[in-house]
């Protein structure tokens, strides 16, 4: 990420877009009229003039445009996402002592006369598997080695001008559970202002590019929060109305596999004004999210050797149960179990980033016992199409994947609305529509109900803040590994795959383990369309046919209960609670000087010089 080079004194460049961005840039030369009269409209230039003439200005391409990659974002949306950085967290921790719980519960304060708050974490699966495959060591013993630097006391606590720590650190695959029970029920009753297919909104990246570029796109978008919001909304909501404190008094720092997650928590949808009324400054669900690197550089900053921490869990002396006994059992109570696969190639439909598509297609197979899930294969490993169909050979529901920007192009191509011909009487489509079998299909016959999107090839466990195989060896403190033999292209590529290999390993080992095993210490109560069906496969299912009440260890009724819990507790409906909005969003690239382009730096730059440079 470029951005740890940028200050808030510069802000109006532009920083070149990566060699690997799949947006095309237009640098054609400025035409000058009427200051050459010996200018002929009619001759052609020729390269060697092109060459000489003078350099065209740099390419204004940002994350308002295109989004999913480092390499094309302008300085003052640099300086946005720098601004939660571990620095962030160092600094909020050492400007405010920590709000502890026995102060909370008899209603007095510390008495310090300082600024307190209370300090949460969640840590989504994809960081645990990332550290975990980096120190040889399981998910488990990750998660441990996470807790242990925020909230032990050989952490974080050690140290800072007030030894402040976390009071909880959260597994997000709780509220993922969450996630996936509503997006089953959001598809199967769909409202009338959600288009078919529904397409996945979990992917900040994905849902930045359809805001600025495809705002066709927007009524078929979920409108599901994320696990990261959701989380962010179920800490602040349920401790601001238990402790009667202010959003603002909760700080909450979410560890995530991709920096694009940092302007998801940015997004003005995702505050308090949501569920807290409007009568008192917006406070983010999120105050700050910070990736599997930068949570090694906050252990390196206060002189902590992260992978010399302890590998238990936090003693219940640093780990308080939450403050509601459902909520502390549903959080913290159980091992949440991500699914029960039991062969690599249903772990491969599953995916890791979140298992949204094939939580959905075990529910409809529950919806209709006796049913199968097919697969047709796309060209490569992120595109694939699946299909439930019933015991009578009916196909009853479709689906299908699309991970990665150059697929993604083609997703949206495929749904963009039929336009006008300039035939009188006639219209057109923006293109043929590629049907399982390789020929071209009306949009009818080639609908999806469901599609899986991820901006990033190969799912989250592939995201941008997730350690690299080149960065291993020095976090490890050991000489490099693998063969010196052979041109370093030649090795690139082979260690990387062999790296997210093991990366996705770590990150199903979670799955190995006991369904009941609990913290003991802790208290509980490509351009072109891909042809898919290339290679057409059933679903290697589970031997346990799903339930609508079970569905892949994921209890519906528990989770409905514990929502409704959630929202009795907190007076908040649950329809605001679970649910986000979008919006398009016009690009201002190309339009320099612009009002909109000045309003952004302004802000941008009151925001890098304010005290402390936080939120």
């Amino acid at each position: 990420m470029s951005s740890a080079i940028l200050s808030a004194d510069d802000l109006n460049d532009f920083i070149s877009p990566g060699v690997a961005c799949i947006k095309p840039v237009e640098t054609l030369p400025k035409q000058q009229p009427g200051t050459d009269e010996d200018s002929n409209p009619y001759e052609v230039t020729t390269e060697d003039k092109l060459h000489a003439a003078a350099p065209p200005p740099p390419a204004q391409i940002s994350l308002t445009d295109c989004l999913a990659c480092a390499g094309c974002v302008t300085s003052a949306e640099a300086v946005l996402v720098s601004l939660q950085s571990h620095s962030e967290v160092l600094d909020t921790l050492d400007k405010a002592a920590e709000l502890k719980l026995p102060w909370l519960q008899d209603g007095s304060s510390g008495g310090s006369g300082l600024e307190e708050k209370i300090f949460v974490a969640s840590v989504s699966p994809q960081t645990r598997a990332s550290l975990a495959a980096t120190y040889n060591v399981s998910e488990r013993e990750a998660s441990n080695m996470i807790s242990q630097l925020l909230s032990g006391p050989l952490g974080l606590r050690a140290g800072g001008k007030h030894g402040s720590g976390f009071t909880w650190v959260i597994d997000t695959n709780v509220m993922r559970e969450a996630c996936l029970v509503a997006a089953a029920q959001e598809v199967e009753h769909t409202s009338p202002t959600l288009k078919k297919p529904v397409l996945t909104s979990a992917c900040p990246g994905w849902i930045c590019y359809v805001e600025k570029k495809e705002p066709h796109i927007l009524p078929h978008l979920s409108k599901l929060k994320s696990p990261q919001a959701l989380t962010g909304t179920l800490i602040k909501s349920v401790l601001a109305n238990k402790f009667g404190v202010s959003p603002e008094k909760i700080w909450h720092m979410a560890v995530m596999p991709c920096f694009d997650k940092k302007l998801e928590a940015s997004r003005a949808e995702l505050t308090s004004h949501t569920w807290h009324g409007q009568d008192m400054e917006a406070i983010r669900d999120v105050d700050c999210v910070i990736t599997a690197r930068e949570l090694l550089m906050l252990a390196e900053s206060r002189n902590i050797s992260f992978p010399c921490l302890p590998r238990t869990p936090v003693s219940k002396t640093f780990a308080p149960p939450f403050p509601d006994p459902i909520l502390n059992k549903m959080l913290f109570g159980r091992r949440v179990s991500k699914y029960t696969a039991h062969k690599l190639d249903e772990v491969a439909q599953i995916g890791t980033s979140g298992g949204y598509l094939h939580h959905i297609l075990r529910t409809q197979q529950a919806l209709h016992p006796g049913s199968n899930i097919k697969v047709h294969r796309g060209r490569n490993s992120d595109v694939a199409e699946y299909t439930v169909v019933s015991a009578q050979g009916r196909e009853v529901f479709r689906a299908a994947r699309y991970y990665g920007f150059r697929n993604i192009q083609n997703l949206v191509r495929r749904l963009k609305p039929v336009k006008a011909s300039r035939v009188p009487g006639a219209t057109r489509r923006p293109g043929g529509i590629r049907k399982p079998g390789g020929g071209t299909g009306t949009t009818a016959d080639a609908e999806y109900a469901y599609v899986e999107v991820m901006a990033c090839p190969g799912g989250c466990t592939n995201g941008g803040g997730q350690i690299k195989v080149g960065d291993v060896a020095t976090l490890r403190q050991v000489k490099g590994t693998g063969s010196e033999s052979g041109s370093l292209g030649q090795e690139i590529l082979p260690a990387q795959r062999e790296w997210l290999a093991k990366v996705d390993e770590a990150y199903w080992s979670a799955s190995s383990a006991s369904s009941d095993e609990t913290d003991h210490d802790r208290e509980t109560d490509d351009d072109e369309d891909m042809d898919l069906g290339m290679n057409e496969t059933d679903f290697d299912t589970n031997d346990k046919p799903p339930t609508t009440n079970s569905i892949n260890n994921i209890s519906t009724p528990q989770i409905q209960h514990f929502l409704s819990h959630w929202s009795s507790l907190t007076g908040v409906n649950q329809e605001i609670l679970l649910y986000t909005t979008y919006r398009a969003v016009e690009s201002d690239v190309g339009k320099s000087g612009t009002a909109a382009e000045g309003s952004e730096v302004d802000k941008v730059s009151a925001l890098a010089v304010a005290a402390g440079g936080g939120w």
